[in-house]
Order: C-alpha cells, then sequence, then structure tokens
C-alpha cells in the first residue's frame, strides 16, 4: 500500500521474508553466575558508573533540522508538515519525534559492552496498557518501531530523559525533576537486581498487571504515593481503556454508505482507500488483491490465530496518521468483519523501515523490517497481541515496503502527562523502570548488566545528571526546529 499513482494495478503480496542476513550460532555459551556478575564488574572497571553522567554535543554533530528531513524523504510528502506541526506543539513532543536524533548522539556516549534486545524509542508516551491474551490489563511497552539490539543504557537513557523534558514541561521544581528521574533509574536498576537472582522461567513469566499494582498504590501509605484525585484519575483512565477496542473504534471510525459500512473519511488524518487509488481502477479487483495481501500476513500467525483470523473478511481499507515522530510513514486500518455487522475486528497495518538504531549498533538481522519489530516486541514485552505478524507488499507506487500488523485497538491506553502532579510521575517513572528492566532482563545478561550497576546510586544520580544536559539539547533542537519554520526552510502544518 501507498499512496496516490499513476499506475492502474493495485498492491501486490510479496512473499513475507521470513528470513535473517545471517545466522546466529547455534552453540550457547553457558557461564556460571558468578562468571556473568565478574564480567559486569569489569565492564564497570573499564566504564565508570559516572561516566555516563556527561553529554557534550560531538563538534561535528549534525544538524537536527537535516537528520529530520532525511527521514522525510522516505515519507508520504503531504504528512511531513503534519509530523513537523506535531513536533512543534512543545518540547516533550519534539522529544517524542526525535529519536533518530538521540541515537545519533547516543553513538557517542560511554557504553558498557552488555547487550540486549532495545526498544530504541523507550520514552515514557510509549510505555502503556494493553489487554493481554488472557484478558489482563497490562503495563508494559507498546511501541518497538526502533526495535534493535544495542547498549542497554541507550534505553535507559532515553526513558529518563523524557521525564526530565516532560517534567519541565509540567513546570516542576529542580528538586521534583532530579526525584522524578532518580526514581525512573533506580527503578531499573533494583528490578534489574531482582530479575537477577531469579530462575530464568520466573523472568520470562513476569509481567506487570494495572489492577494488582493500582489495589498495592491504594493500600500504601498515602504519603509515599498517589494522591485520593491521582488514584481517582488512575481508575478513569483503566476504565476507558477498557473500552478502546475493535467494537469501540467501529462505532467512532465506521458509518454505513448505501447500506455498507464505510470507514469515515476525515482527510489528511483519515483517508479512505478509494480515495487514494489511480482513477479508473477496478475496485472489486482491487479488494480482492488486499484480501489476498492478509492471507499472506497470516501466514506469518501461529496456527491457531490464523484459523481465528480466518473467520473474518475484510470490509474496508483506509490510510489513517498515527503518532508524532511515525507520522508520514504509512499507515494503515483495515475493517474486518466476523459472524455479523456487531462483530468486527480493527487491524492496524504500520510501515515498518529501518530502524534508527541500526546506523549505530549495527544492522538488523532480519531481512524484513516488520519482522523486526514483531520479533523485538515478542522479546521484549510480556505478552504480545494475538494478530501481531509481518508481510512486504509491493504498493500502488510500485514500490517495495516491510509492515507489521496488529490490532489497532485492545483495550490501548496511555498516561495523560498534563496536569499530573510530581508524585503521581514519580510512581509512573517506577512503573517505566520496572518494565524496562523485566524487558532487558528477558534478552540481555541480567546478572552482568546488575552486577554493573551495583547497590548504590551512582549510575543513577549519572543518569539523572545526564539527563539535565540532554533536556537542554533538546531545548535547543527544538529551537531549531521553530527556526527553520520561521525561516521557510520547512513547512508545518499545526493543529492536526
Amino acid at each position: 500500500m501507498s499512496t496516490v499513482s499513476t499506475e492502474p494495478t493495485g498492491p501486490t503480496a510479496l512473499p513475507a521474508m521470513t528470513g535473517r542476513r545471517y545466522t546466529r550460532p547455534t552453540k550457547a555459551v553457558h557461564l556460571t553466575p558468578a562468571e556473568r556478575a565478574a564480567r559486569g564488574k569489569a565492564a564497570r572497571a573499564e566504564v565508570p558508573r559516572n561516566a555516563h553522567a556527561v553529554f557534550e554535543p560531538a563538534a561535528n554533530r549534525p544538524d537536527p533540522v537535516d537528520l529530520l528531513e532525511s527521514q522525510a524523504a522516505s515519507r508520504v510528502p503531504e504528512l511531513i508538515a503534519i509530523r513537523y506541526g506535531r513536533m512543534l506543539v512543545s518540547p516533550f513532543t519534539f522529544y517524542r519525534g526525535a529519536a533518530l536524533l538521540m541515537a545519533s548522539d547516543l553513538a557517542g556516549t560511554p557504553r558498557s559492552g552488555l547487550n540486549a534486545q532495545l526498544c530504541g524509542d523507550a520514552h515514557l508516551m510509549n510505555f502503556g496498557a494493553f489487554g493481554s491474551p488472557e484478558r489482563r490489563l497490562l503495563f508494559d511497552i507498546n511501541d518497538f518501531d526502533e526495535t534493535n539490539p544495542g547498549p542497554w543504557e541507550w534505553d535507559v537513557k532515553r526513558l529518563a530523559v523524557s521525564f526530565e523534558v516532560a517534567a519541565r514541561d509540567e513546570g516542576y521544581s529542580a528538586a521534583d525533576k532530579r526525584q522524578v528521574v532518580r526514581t525512573v533509574v533506580r527503578s531499573y536498576r533494583e528490578a534489574l537486581r531482582e530479575f537477577s537472582l531469579m530462575r530464568n522461567l520466573d523472568v520470562w513469566y513476569a509481567s506487570l498487571d494495572i489492577a494488582d499494582k493500582l489495589e498495592q498504590l491504594k493500600s500504601a501509605p498515602s504519603k509515599s504515593v498517589l494522591s485520593k484525585a491521582s488514584v481517582k484519575r488512575a481508575d478513569a483512565n483503566l476504565a476507558k481503556a477498557r473500552t478502546r477496542d475493535s467494537m469501540q473504534a467501529y462505532e467512532k471510525l465506521t458509518h454505513l454508505v448505501n447500506g455498507e459500512r464505510r470507514i469515515i473519511s476525515d482527510p489528511p488524518l483519515i483517508v479512505p482507500i478509494e480515495d487514494l487509488v489511480a482513477p479508473g481502477t477496478d475496485m472489486d479487483a482491487f479488494v480482492e488483491e488486499l484480501r489476498r495481501i492478509l492471507r499472506e500476513y497470516r501466514r506469518t500467525l501461529t496456527t491457531d490465530r490464523r484459523h481465528l483470523l480466518m473467520e473474518y473478511d475484510l470490509v474496508h481499507v483506509a490510510r489513517k496518521v498515527v503518532g508524532v515522530g511515525s507520522v508520514g510513514t504509512r499507515a494503515w486500518i483495515a475493517l474486518l468483519q466476523g459472524r455479523d455487522d456487531v462483530d468486527p475486528l480493527f487491524l492496524q497495518i504500520k510501515e515498518a523501515q529501518q530502524s534508527v538504531l541500526e546506523a549505530y549498533s549495527g544492522r538488523s538481522e532480519y531481512l524484513n523490517s516488520g519482522q523486526r519489530v514483531v520479533a523485538g516486541q515478542r522479546l521484549m514485552q510480556a505478552a504480545s497481541d494475538i494478530f501481531l505478524g509481518w508481510q512486504r507488499i509491493n504498493g500502488l507506487d510500485g514500490q517495495t515496503r516491510d509492515f507489521y500488523i496488529r490490532q489497532l485497538r485492545d483495550w490501548k491506553g496511555s498516561v495523560i502527562i498534563e496536569g499530573m502532579a510530581p508524585n503521581a510521575m514519580t510512581v509512573y517513572g517506577h512503573l517505566c523502570g520496572w518494565t524496562l528492566a523485566r524487558a532487558h532482563a528477558r534478552s540481555g545478561d541480567r546478572i552482568a548488566i546488575s552486577a554493573y550497576l551495583g547497590k548504590v546510586p551512582a549510575f543513577d544520580d549519572a543518569i539523572a545528571d545526564f539527563s539535565v544536559a540532554y533536556a537542554d539539547q533538546n531545548e535547543r533542537d527544538y529551537a531549531a526546529l521553530q527556526a527553520a519554520v520561521a525561516s521557510g526552510r520547512i513547512t508545518a502544518q499545526t493543529g492536526l
């Protein structure tokens, strides 16, 4: 799928390209816990924890607007201005869209030499609630567009700085900002220590049930956690998350047209597929080709989920703008129908490009970027969407692109930062730190990383210092984008 084309042909499904550039060694090396801990301590001697406190932009640091424009080259041209407009809302929304800038900067920072599967864009808005296959409401990382193996420190720094930037946006005092950031890092460090002492299967089965956690917070001493207002707000957010499913999307995003259910047009944010294809296209044949694409994608699911998806038939497709940093990549929503018109399923079909980390941490082992996203997500998440899969598609414009597919909404919920009190943000930071540690513990050497971090808060303090320095850099980069728009160098479309 892609944008308007002068060619009358429709999209075609290509082989899913399930494969890797290289094969990992089949023989695993099994070190003892003591040997693994020694690796971490040796890394600490080589790269002291306080070395992470410093951020100084490189003398040859790329122009931030140049980097953003480099991403625009592969995106939908008419949506680029929307991306810049969303990034201009505040330094925090700019930070959300600036994963490439930070990856470039992190490449020059100290690293312990210990790697894990990274989220690649672990800012605080990329954590949230979603429904597990067992219908529990879990808290986890929820965005893996940039996932790739790399230095575990990069995810921690990306997360910590996001709290510093958000706290600045909310006008917190210097003491409150530092407390929030240190809590994030301390939670990560202490959780890694807990995971380092656990059996492998116990680490794998670990998850964070939001309802259980909220009950713990309600019963804890009031001075140490959430106010009554914050608890009430959290309860309301969770209740709202449980309503965010395919049925809710069906009621909000569709209407009847000549007796048939269609996705509502709301350009440029939502554009039905028939408004994007070339004039004269045979729509019946086109829709049949879309069905074939879904059949090809179905092959990337497990057999039980393939069977379930076969119970649904394609009804309609539209392009839908999502997020901040993702704006301009090709994202589609597909409405499918099950047993009747009150049994809908909404899938999101989202373009997967090269991870921003690959230029700095190494190319992905996966030939298909959609498979890279799916593999990283399954490795890092406690539970993943039952319809999570991937596909390679030859689009309307004749270009071949990779996509990953998942449910559009499945009890998805995100934190509301605006108006959040410092104690509530501290609690949220604790959850994010724990969750990132669990994700890294599944793929990295948790014993070695924990040994590197140690029991004292040296790393916490270092990352708090780094966060202040990098938040300053983020504000300079934000100002550079503002200046580029003011000068006419780039165009931004705000309010969308």
